[in-house]
């Protein structure tokens, strides 16, 4: 790939910043003000990369690699001085594909800032569906290339991850390595549906409310069973949804199982009332 060291002046309107997927999004605004007001005051001080469209659609003849914050700025100042912003300066590229390019994107993010997994895993599931590499190991290996094994076995857990759970969590992008971790645990421990229920419960708040609620989900997919229990067809059972609306879900508490109650149903007065009855016949000796 050349890579000119003289930057030249584009339109932003040449340039068209989703013709590749993003490791990461513009959208931390502390971030973007951050940048903002370094440019004010300082001027860009590291051009954009892009490479030039084989079929350029006027006005847009190039597409971005790299510089997405710096872009999205860029366009943000055009609005208040259209003058002064209307161009930014920009590296001609020439990739030798569009999977180089992707790989020259990725390698210019980490150096400035540790992708997260969830960016990670995204980024190679949607260019899998976009038809730049056919499977997602080609995908970590060619966009991740010095990965050692194991971090690229622990990379293909997390894909799996995003692929089960994409949209469940408020915010995935700031999910840490441990707690990707524990999540790729528990789906290899046949947890998904449990998983899902939980999340389903907790869909409109925080990253960190969720991630509480899933705590003692992923207990149970960490605990070590008992190797000597016979094993029981279906069993064990985690989540109950009822045609009247009611789910019931058990968790792993530090004392016991905790059965939770969820759904139209789990809000009528009488239902644990119910419950306690039927557990009491079915449990209490008779005398």
């Amino acid at each position: 790939m050349t890579n000119p060291m003289t930057p030249t002046l584009l339109p932003l309107s040449a340039i068209d910043a989703t013709a590749l997927p993003r490791d990461r999004s513009a959208r931390d605004p502390e971030a973007l003000d951050a940048l903002q007001r370094s440019i004010l005051t300082e001027g860009l001080r590291q051009p954009i990369e892009v490479f030039r469209l084989a079929d350029p659609e006027p006005p847009i003849a190039y597409a971005l690699i790299s510089g997405l914050r710096r872009l999205t700025v860029f366009r943000t100042l055009a609005e208040i001085f259209p003058a002064r912003f209307a161009e930014i300066p920009a590296r001609i590229c020439q990739p030798a594909s569009i999977p180089a390019a992707l790989a020259a994107m990725v390698s210019e993010n980490e150096v400035r800032a540790a992708i997260t997994p969830w960016e990670k895993a995204s980024l190679i599931l949607t260019c899998v569906a976009d038809g730049h590499f056919e499977t997602p190991d080609a995908a970590i290996t060619g966009l991740f290339p010095y990965l050692s094994s194991q971090n690229r076995s622990r990379l293909r857990h997390f894909v799996e991850v995003v692929h089960h759970l994409d949209g469940r969590f408020t915010t995935p992008e700031a999910l840490t390595t441990r707690q990707m971790e524990r999540l790729s645990v528990a789906l290899r421990a046949g947890l998904i549906e449990l998983i899902e229920a939980t999340l389903a419960a907790h869909a409109r708040e925080s990253l960190a409310t969720q991630w509480q609620a899933l705590t003692p989900v992923l207990a149970e997919a960490l605990r070590e069973d008992d190797p000597h229990a016979p094993a029981v067809p279906g069993r064990p059972r985690r989540v109950l949804r009822l045609r009247q609306g009611l789910t019931i879900r058990r968790e792993l508490s530090r004392d016991g199982w905790v059965l939770r109650f969820s759904g139209p149903e789990a809000r009528k007065g009488g239902l644990l009332d119910d419950v306690m009855d039927m557990v009491e016949r079915q449990f209490q000796p008779r005398g």
